[in-house]
């Protein structure tokens, strides 16, 4: 399978001139147990003369304002920060107050140990695009200090032949302004009943709030609670949990001039404070014809994982806010670009080895999975995954997968699921279509070859992929090549279906894919002197 790959020669490799500017406490890294030293190092930075003040400003602007957008706003904010160690009523002039924001500043690269795991969707604005051109949006795993992940992005363009080529980006590496949101009632209910069977409690703190409420009102409500611990029992575990929940909401925001590749999205809360891991973006065309992008991504704390959704319209102005329910419980979750018979479906590992498929009247909300793939071959017998959400084709669902196999090696896989019932498998590929080249074997994790997302665009399957989370590589494959590749699957023995999430087949009129007797190649071929193939584009432009 893996002629049928055609890697290009352009690859995007990790670079630690990457950088982010971030306030930097001494005293506070984490690795003792002691008070700041912010009260000392201001003693110290006071005692200096105004001459060397400035002298020292100016060469710490010479040497990083190049590198930044706004520096001084950044100086004067964490000076912001420190200001109450000050006392009070002491005068600083403008050159020492930003030099002691430069003082509780540091850079941080944020591609400094690896860069990785891409997933790409067109562009909302494909304005100035030639006919037969798609701009795109590539987001992707960078890792910096400390193992942390962040989420960057990307511009690049898919042209009428199908080549790809990946702007250079922006010199500047800026984060957004983190904001409240608005909450659902209905996804906090369900957590909680999930965690706990539901309680009186939950009842008292959202029954008196609307369906979709503020910080400030449910906090309220909270203060009602903890007054009393007597008579309310287990009052502290449900203000423990619903202030963890709503923490893990926000919203993000970037400044006015800023480019796509200059946005990175940082941690912002504890349950993701060592990283935003492996975001899955997807184009999402609603019933109503509203089209939204999505990205699942894997929060981690440093102990535990949890999941997140971003939502955006134009990746300028970010949501985030917690995914829950056990087909969510684990990492990876892929949502499918719409609606299938009125809910949402997602692709889930939510036993840690298996695809399997989940609906959904709430793309927050998962409980319930099918498995619709086990492990068989030994290139995926430690455990199988999604490589991004399904693409919808004219023969199926196309999903890209990733196995593991021995000596930790990934390469990259695809099944065809049906149209109407994604939980039934017509189709794979036996072997893989990308495994780790010569070149691709070493990295900062050997033997990898990853995704999370893929297009299809110009009759080809454009997929970036990780390689050995030192780079990111681009393939491209013929999207016909690929369906006639894959070989018809035996339907995997369902013994936990639930019954309200079975899919019904609703198609026995359509052509074909239904019929016994004929190979997935001859079901396409028959369709192609019928109708030639559409081009494809998952989400449309």
């Amino acid at each position: 399978m893996s002629g049928l790959a055609r890697r290009s020669e352009q690859r995007l490799a990790a670079d630690p001139a990457r950088v982010i500017t971030r306030l930097f406490v001494p005293g506070n890294e984490g690795f003792d147990h002691q008070d700041s030293r912010v009260a000392a190092v201001l003693a110290r930075i006071l005692a200096l003369g105004e001459d060397e003040v400035r002298t020292s400003l100016d060469d710490i602007l010479h040497r990083f304002e190049p590198r930044h957008r706004g520096l001084l706003s950044t100086f004067t904010r964490h000076a912001d920060e420190v200001a109450d160690r000050l006392e009070p009523g002491i005068e600083l002039s403008a050159a020492r107050r930003l030099l002691i924001g430069a003082t509780f500043t540091c850079e941080y690269a944020i591609e400094g140990a690896a860069l990785c795991n891409p997933s790409i969707v067109a562009d909302p604005d494909q304005s100035g695009t030639s006919p037969k051109s798609l701009r795109f949006v590539m987001s992707a795993r960078a890792i910096g200090e400390g193992h942390r992940s962040s989420i960057e992005l990307r511009s690049g363009v898919v042209d009428g032949d199908g080549r790809v080529s990946v702007d250079t980006p922006s010199p500047f590496a800026t984060t957004g302004q983190v904001g409240p949101v608005v909450f659902d009632a209905a996804i906090l209910r369900a957590e909680l009943r999930r965690l706990d069977g539901g309680t009186e409690n939950t009842d008292y703190v959202l029954g008196t709030l609307d369906p979709s409420f503020t910080t400030a009102e449910l906090e309220q409500q909270l203060a009602r609670l903890e007054r009393h611990p007597a008579t309310r029992r287990n009052a502290g575990r449900t203000v423990q949990f619903l202030h963890e929940m709503v923490e893990r909401s926000y919203s993000i925001t970037f400044e006015p001039g800023t480019t796509l590749s200059e946005r990175v999205l940082w941690p912002s809360t504890r349950a993701e404070s060592h990283g935003m891991e492996d975001a899955r973006f997807v184009r999402f065309t609603d019933h109503d014809g509203t089209v939204r992008y999505y990205a699942t991504y894997t929060a981690y704390d440093g102990a535990e994982i949890s999941q997140q959704l971003l939502q955006t319209t134009d990746f300028h102005s970010f949501t985030s806010a917690p995914i829950i329910g056990r087909a969510a419980a684990n990492k990876g979750l892929a949502l499918f670009p719409r609606r299938i018979d009125g809910r949402f479906a997602a692709l889930s590992r939510w036993d840690r080895e298996t695809n399997a498929i989940a609906f959904s009247h709430d793309p927050h909300c998962w409980d319930e999975a099918v498995d619709c793939q086990v492990p068989t071959e030994t290139w995926e017998v430690l455990q199988l995954g999604n490589c991004g959400s399904p693409l919808e084709t004219e023969a199926g669902w196309l999903v890209l997968t990733h196995g593991v196999g021995p000596m930790r090696t990934y390469g990259i896989g695809a099944l065809l699921l049906d149209l109407d019932d994604p939980t039934r498998v017509l189709g794979r590929l036996r072997e893989p279509l990308l495994t780790p080249g010569p070149a691709e074997r070493d990295g900062y994790v050997p033997n990898v070859v990853y995704s999370c997302g893929a297009l299809i665009h110009a009759g080809m399957l454009v997929l970036p992929y990780g390689i050995s989370d030192a780079g990111i590589g681009l393939a491209t494959v013929p999207i016909a090549d690929l369906l006639d590749a894959l070989q018809p699957e035996s339907p995997l023995k369902k013994t936990s279906h639930p019954k309200e999430h079975h899919m019904p087949d609703k198609s026995p009129q359509k052509p074909s894919s239904k019929k016994a007797g004929k190979t997935l190649k001859e079901k396409r071929e028959a369709k192609r002197d019928k109708k030639a193939p559409p081009a494809g584009l998952s989400g449309g432009r």
